[in-house]
C-alpha cells in the first residue's frame, strides 16, 4: 500500500508540472510511479482527478479541490517536521534559495560557501533566475529580490541597495569620448541588460549630492547574461551599466574604466524575502543572520 503523504505529494507535483514526465524530475522518480501514485489516490476516492490525453492532462473538478486540499495538508505536515528544528538550534537539512543571476553568481556565493563551512549539516539547493519565483508555489524557503518590492504576504528584510556603475573600455573612449556629464550618455551606445519580465533600462538616474539627473538612454544591443554584456563592453562596443561586484576585477585591471566618476550611479533596492512561519527553524534563522551581516543596510 502506498503512502498516502507521498501520493499527495506526487498528485500535486504532477498537476503543478503538467504531466507525469516533469513531475518525476521535480521528485526524482519514475513517470510511471508517480501515475501509480496518482492512480492510487484515485482509487481511493473512487473518481478521477486528472482528465489525461495523449497531448495534455487538466484538473478535474474534483481533483482541482482535492490538489488545494492536499497542499494544505503537505504544508502542515513540512511545518510537522520541523519542529524538531524549531526545538533544537542546531541548523540541519535542506535550504532552498533563489536569487537573481548576476548577483548569486558574484555576490552571494562567498556567503553561501562560508555559510556551509559553519554549518555542516545544512544542504542548500540555490536555483539563479532573473524571473519572478513564487516561493510558497514553488516550493523555496527564501529568496532575494531586487527591485522595487510589490506588496506580498511574505517577510521582507531591507538590505543595503544593489549598487551598479557605469563603465566603458578605453578604446570605446579613445573613439566616441568620454561623458563629462550624465546628459552626455545620450549621445552614447548604452548597452542594455535584457530582464526576463519587464524591458530593459531606458531612464538612467544619477545622484550628485542633492540633485538627480535623469537620462535617457539608447542602445541597439541588449542581452539577458551579464557576462555577455561585459563582453560587448570589453569589445568597445559601448557603455555598460551593471553590478559593482560583477565588474570590480574588469575595472581593477584597467580593462574597463569608470565614467562619470563624480556622480552616483543608479542604485536598486534589494531585499531577503521568506514566508513569516519559516524563520522559526534554526538553519534558515541562521541564514538571515548570515545575510543581513553581510549585506544589511549601512
Amino acid at each position: 500500500m502506498m503512502d498516502r503523504l507521498s501520493s499527495m505529494h506526487a498528485f500535486v507535483m504532477a498537476a503543478e508540472s503538467g504531466s507525469y514526465a516533469r513531475a518525476a524530475e521535480r521528485l526524482n522518480m519514475s513517470p510511471q510511479m508517480v501515475a501509480k501514485h496518482v492512480t492510487a489516490l484515485e482509487q481511493r476516492l473512487g473518481a478521477r482527478l486528472l482528465n489525461r490525453t495523449t497531448r495534455r492532462q487538466s484538473l478535474t473538478e474534483l481533483g482541482s479541490a482535492y490538489y488545494e486540499r492536499c497542499k494544505h495538508i503537505l504544508t502542515e505536515a513540512d511545518a510537522a517536521d520541523s519542529l524538531a528544528q524549531i526545538m533544537n538550534d542546531t541548523p540541519r537539512g535542506k535550504l532552498r534559495i533563489t536569487a537573481p543571476v548576476t548577483f548569486g553568481s558574484y555576490s552571494l556565493m562567498p556567503l553561501i560557501t562560508a555559510f556551509l563551512r559553519d554549518h555542516p549539516e545544512v544542504e542548500i539547493d540555490l536555483h539563479l533566475t532573473d524571473r519572478f519565483v513564487d516561493l510558497v508555489e514553488e516550493g523555496y524557503e527564501v529568496a532575494f529580490r531586487i527591485g522595487p518590492l510589490a506588496t506580498t504576504s511574505l517577510t521582507a528584510r531591507p538590505l543595503a541597495p544593489y549598487r551598479l556603475v557605469v563603465c566603458a573600455a578605453p578604446a570605446y573612449l579613445a573613439a566616441r569620448g568620454t561623458p563629462l556629464i550624465p546628459a552626455d550618455l545620450e549621445q552614447h551606445e548604452c548597452l542594455g541588460y535584457a530582464y526576463w519580465s519587464r524591458p530593459a533600462d531606458r531612464k538612467w538616474l544619477f545622484h550628485q549630492g542633492a540633485a538627480t539627473h535623469e537620462v535617457a538612454v539608447s542602445s541597439r544591443l541588449r542581452i539577458n547574461e551579464s557576462r555577455a554584456l561585459m563582453s560587448a563592453a570589453l569589445d568597445g562596443f559601448g557603455i555598460v551599466l551593471g553590478p559593482e561586484d560583477f565588474l570590480r576585477t574588469a575595472l581593477a585591471r584597467g580593462e574597463l574604466v569608470r565614467v562619470l566618476p563624480a556622480f552616483d550611479a543608479p542604485s536598486r533596492p534589494m531585499h531577503l524575502v521568506y514566508t513569516a512561519n519559516r524563520q522559526r527553524t534554526a538553519k534558515l534563522r541562521r541564514f538571515v543572520e548570515a545575510v543581513v551581516q553581510r549585506f544589511g543596510a549601512p
